[in-house]
């Protein structure tokens, strides 16, 4: 199977809606508490502002025989404030999607490295994976990229009710 990986284009918009609310519905599954399917038209309305914009996120897709069967988004972070105590340094999240029956096919690790080859271009020195526990086979999918522990992100439930918590 060949793979290829490209920047996203405008055109690209459906299929990436159908990705983002493909892994929605996966990750229901997972944890419904947690995770929930969006809106398609809000979904459609951000990646075509994201691919208009291009200077907070970038996308990726790759395509199998023509097909785009995943995509991976890096999402720029702000650097911190010169109060904070953190090193300022270039960060980005990772968020990669590979639809069913293409998943263990290496779609995700070209992904990935596409991603990292794009992060290292824009002098991005740090890409951050999170994953809520629930997801196993993400950490381990992640784990496999080199991509390991950093510090610990602890949460608190405040007891509101989903609607709103907004």
């Amino acid at each position: 199977m060949s793979i290829s990986v490209r920047p996203a284009k405008s055109r690209d918009v459906p299929a990436l809606v159908g990705l983002r609310l493909a892994n929605a519905e996966r990750h229901i599954q997972l944890a419904p508490n947690i995770y929930r399917v969006p809106d398609a038209e809000a979904v459609r309305k951000h990646f075509e502002e994201v691919l208009a914009d291009g200077s907070k996120i970038l996308i990726s897709v790759a395509e199998v025989a023509g097909e785009v069967v995943g995509m991976a988004e890096l999402v720029l972070l702000a650097e911190p404030p010169e109060h904070q105590i953190l090193v300022p340094r270039r960060a980005a999240e990772i968020h990669t999607v590979v639809l069913d029956g293409h998943r263990g096919c290496g779609v995700g690790s070209t992904l990935v490295a596409a991603a990292e080859r794009s992060a290292t271009d824009r002098s991005i020195s740090i890409i951050y994976a999170g994953i809520f526990a629930p997801n196993e086979d993400a950490v381990g999918f992640y784990s496999a990229s080199g991509y390991g522990p950093r510090g610990i992100l602890l949460s608190k439930e405040q007891g509101f009710p989903v609607s709103m918590a907004r």
